[in-house]
């Protein structure tokens, strides 16, 4: 770019002023005239200048070391300041200095490095620290992300549509809201805390808080059996998942065996035991009831298809659902052995003469029976009908939920354990004076032990569900 003669002038004389800079700080006219003439140049050039440290060095490589952006020149212009014949150079472009002119500058670099290249986004003030080569910038890019995904479960993918999650939003410890949905495009999630789109929540990592319209910290996570067990739909009441687990481990069950079912329910016990036995197991599950039975087979398809889109991977298909009374079930259960059998059937002593000789010799009954009456009933037909059953033991599951929290204060601080007092008459007002400070910098970071925490069972308790009895096939 060409520049007029006033400015080769008015450089001429940049270069006799130089060596007395400090009386051209002291001229006021003088710097006034240099910041006119700065607002005039300043619409020749507004990028930044390239200059070479070396000569004798390779000039592509030199050029690339040496070159200055413009967020390197804000930098350097926070760390000192520029003379005047830096301000006015700075501003033209690198074909109309004067050889005299690069010389100056290179003699002023040489004096005073500005270490650019290592100042972090904090000291600098700015967003992100200063570029140095553009496939450093893109690794640095990438690397959240990378880090995002990773987040995952090892084997589990991004949330996406079609699973089963769980919202959940806790406020002082306590948990006030808790929700298992389908997660649909085009829907949203409702809440008296506000509002979150479905699809703002697929493609993100299971286990992330996401803020509702009200700016009220919701945490997504995937619904686990547990849940989906505790959530899903049901016609009956089901097997709650203590009651279940226990089942499992009274009838040891284990990956490769057959087990049977009766009364499929909501198909809760049916899952459960779907896992237990794995791919290479199989588990007949018969209800007598036509609602229930369509029950059962659809929860036991959502959870297969959520999983799927979880894992990536099909949930085993080994449950065989039987709309059939298993009093007279005799024909399907022809040609079968079973290592194990879970009853959940309001009168399960009139189906153990059907069940018992299709029971492995050692293996387990387990019997879920809600009343004490039913279990007296139990314990009568297998007096009567003098089957090959020993039963073991009867027992009740309980399950307390406690609640453990700090101490808090009615006006939401934290308490403070306070120490015991063996001198009181030796206390003077110094002393108290230092307690108080000492208790108000303890409020904001107590130390560790320094605050009390109370411990009682919840208020909120799971009442009875079940009774459970564990009959063994013995050998007569």
């Amino acid at each position: 770019m060409a520049v007029q003669m006033p400015f080769a002038g008015l450089l001429h004389r940049l270069l006799r002023i130089s060596t007395c800079s400090q009386r051209l700080l002291c001229n006021r006219g003088i710097l006034a005239k240099l910041h006119k003439c700065r607002r005039e140049v300043r619409t020749y050039s507004t990028g930044s200048v390239t200059w070479n440290q070396n000569e004798g060095d390779d000039p592509e490589s030199s050029s690339l070391s040496t070159k200055l952006t413009s967020r390197q020149a804000l930098l350097s212009r926070r760390r000192r300041s520029l003379s005047p014949l830096e301000r006015i150079s700075g501003l033209l472009p690198q074909d109309a200095l004067s050889p005299e002119v690069m010389q100056l500058r290179e003699q002023n670099q040489q004096d005073v490095q500005v270490p650019v290249t290592h100042c972090t986004p904090e000291e600098s003030g700015l967003g992100e620290s200063p570029k140095e080569d553009d496939s450093e910038n893109h690794h640095a890019a990438v690397e959240p992300h990378t880090q995002e995904t990773s987040a995952t479960l090892p084997g589990e993918s991004l949330l996406a549509f079609g699973e089963q999650l769980v919202a959940e939003y806790r406020r002082k410890g306590r948990l006030e809201f808790r929700k298992m949905f389908q997660l649909q495009a085009g829907t949203r999630l409702q809440s008296s805390w506000g509002t979150i789109l479905h699809d703002d929540i697929a493609g993100q990592p299971a286990g992330r808080f996401l803020k509702t319209g009200r700016g009220v910290p919701i945490l997504i996570r995937r619904a686990s059996l547990e849940d989906y067990v505790l959530f899903m739909k049901r016609g009956p009441a089901i097997a709650y998942p203590k009651d279940a687990c226990t089942m499992l481990m009274m009838m040891d069950v284990t990956e490769g065996d057959c087990v049977l079912e009766s009364g499929s329910g909501s198909g809760a016990m049916s899952l459960f035991l779907s896992r237990a036995v794995g791919s290479k197991g199989s588990v007949v599950s018969v209800e007598i009831r036509e609602d229930h039975h369509k029950r059962a087979v659809l929860n036991y398809n959502r959870w297969r298809t959520s999983w799927s889109l979880r894992r990536g991977e099909e949930w085993p298909d080994n449950v065989q659902f039987h709309k059939a009374d298993l009093c007279t079930a005799s024909p399907l259960l022809a040609g079968r052995g079973f290592h194990a059998v879970a009853l959940d059937i309001i009168s399960p002593h009139l189906v153990l003469p059907t069940v018992t000789p299709h029971l492995h010799p050692g293996a387990v009954c387990a019997v879920y029976l809600a009343n004490i009456t039913q279990v007296m009933d139990l314990l009568e037909g297998l007096r009567c009908s003098a089957l090959p059953l020993l039963c073991e033991h009867i027992i009740e599951v309980s399950f307390r939920n406690w609640l453990v929290a700090p101490a808090l204060q009615k006006d939401g601080g934290y308490c403070i354990r306070k120490a015991p007092i063996l001198h009181e008459d030796q206390r003077d007002e110094t002393s108290d004076e230092t307690d108080k400070e000492e208790t108000t910098s303890a409020e904001k970071h107590p130390d560790f032990g320094s605050i009390p925490y109370i411990a009682r069972p919840h208020p909120e308790q799971m009442s009875h569900t079940a009774f459970l009895v564990k009959l063994r096939k013995y050998v007569q």
